[in-house]
């Protein structure tokens, strides 16, 4: 069974950091490419990152860019968020997701990704 489990979610304060893992079973990580997402209330999913299981390549979407740092693990079939100088507007839940795409990440958008992990509350207030 095709799964994957997300973790280190929590309440921090802005300016605070946390790290997102991502942990797949049933299936070999590093040969899919990885993205994370989030939804605030009232708001659509949006991606934050992603990166290739071609070249280790990143994106990231401008409100992140500088902030958040994606990586992978294929020894652990894990992936990461690293999340630094969070702001209020942070606060989501943290979905990652995985597919197979050739060469790239794609634009990490919500129809490009079809395995999705069941997500992790991050909450940003003092």
């Amino acid at each position: 069974q095709v799964q994957l489990v997300e973790s280190g979610g929590g309440l921090v304060q802005p300016g605070g950091s946390l790290r997102l893992s991502c942990t797949a079973s049933g299936f070999t990580l590093g040969g899919y490419a990885i993205a994370w997402f989030r939804q605030a209330p009232g708001k659509e999913r949006e991606g934050v990152s992603c990166i290739s299981s071609h070249d280790g390549s990143t994106k990231y979407a401008d409100s992140v860019k500088g902030r958040f740092t994606i990586s992978r693990d294929n020894a652990k079939n894990t992936a990461y968020l690293q999340m630094a100088s969070l702001k209020p507007e942070d606060t989501a839940v943290y979905y990652c997701a995985a597919e197979r795409l050739a060469l790239s990440c794609g634009n990490y958008t919500p129809h490009e990704y079809g395995n999705w992990g069941q997500g992790t509350q991050v909450t940003v207030s003092s």
